[in-house]
């Protein structure tokens, strides 16, 4: 199984978000992409998602075009969080969890089966405390967990999440760094964007580097983020350190 995309290229008018972009990812690892604003990781995200058509290439999960997958089946097996994800009712969070096992509900509405893969998302996601309070009156933070555990609730083969970090505090950002760990220890794919390096060269397996619309690196995390690339990337010094909790790069100057 993989989740890859051939010749991407994304364009609005004559500027070129994405050019030639080519990957392939397997599942059972935490890819992050990272890259400076503007770099095309959320395009590179919805694409791989399928919901959004190239304007050349392709995106395919096993070999089949996302754009061109039945909508129901291909959210079966893939789950997609968004940036800056909409909810456009006051409902419980219960509720909106179980929007995330709407691909699997038949005629008859919700099974056991269902109810039950709310109960373990919204475990994993932290969220059972509060799943009868309203979305409305919930942090930033405590919302993007809730909806971490809507994209879970699928139980997906994929996760793709773009800045899935975001709004949280740093006791919650490490437990959602651990639950993408065992998510991809149990064999799913998870594909996260990012900004924090630092956090990216804990948690990944594997990081793709986006500048200037195409990919600069694709490496282990330590390769990938070596001061050469942050260099030609980012345009800043860095330095790569190892620090009590894990790896840091420390940011020194523009180059």
């Amino acid at each position: 199984m993989s989740l890859s995309c051939t010749n991407l290229r994304v364009a609005i008018g004559e500027k070129a978000i994405l050019s030639s972009v080519n990957l392939s990812i397997a599942p059972g690892e935490v890819t992050a992409v990272v890259g400076p604003n503007g770099a095309g990781k959320s395009t590179l995200l919805n694409c791989l998602a399928g919901l959004r058509v190239p304007t050349s290439g392709v995106a395919q999960l096993d070999g089949v075009a996302l754009t061109a997958m039945n909508p129901r089946d291909r959210a079966r097996r893939l789950a997609f969080l968004p940036q800056t994800p909409e909810i456009a009712w006051s409902i419980e969070c219960r509720t909106l969890v179980e929007l995330g096992r709407t691909p699997f509900i038949g005629a008859r509405g919700q099974a056991q089966d269902d109810q039950a893969a709310v109960n373990r998302a919204m475990a994993a996601a932290h969220v059972t405390d509060f799943e009868h309070r309203i979305v409305d009156t919930l942090s930033g933070g405590e919302r993007a967990r809730v909806l971490i555990a809507r994209a879970l609730a699928g139980e997906p083969e994929w996760l793709l999440a773009d800045e899935p970090l975001t709004g949280l505090d740093p006791a919650h950002q490490i437990d959602a760094a651990a639950l993408f760990r065992q998510l991809a220890d149990g064999g799913v794919g998870v594909i996260v964007t990012l900004h924090d390096l630092s956090m990216a060269l804990r948690m990944s397996d594997r990081i793709i580097v986006l500048a200037d619309g195409g990919v600069v690196a694709d490496e282990p995390p330590a390769t990938a983020l070596s001061p050469e690339i942050l260099r030609r990337a980012y345009g800043v010094e860095a330095t790569l350190t190892q620090g009590p909790g894990g790896p840091l790069i420390d940011v020194i100057r523009r180059a």
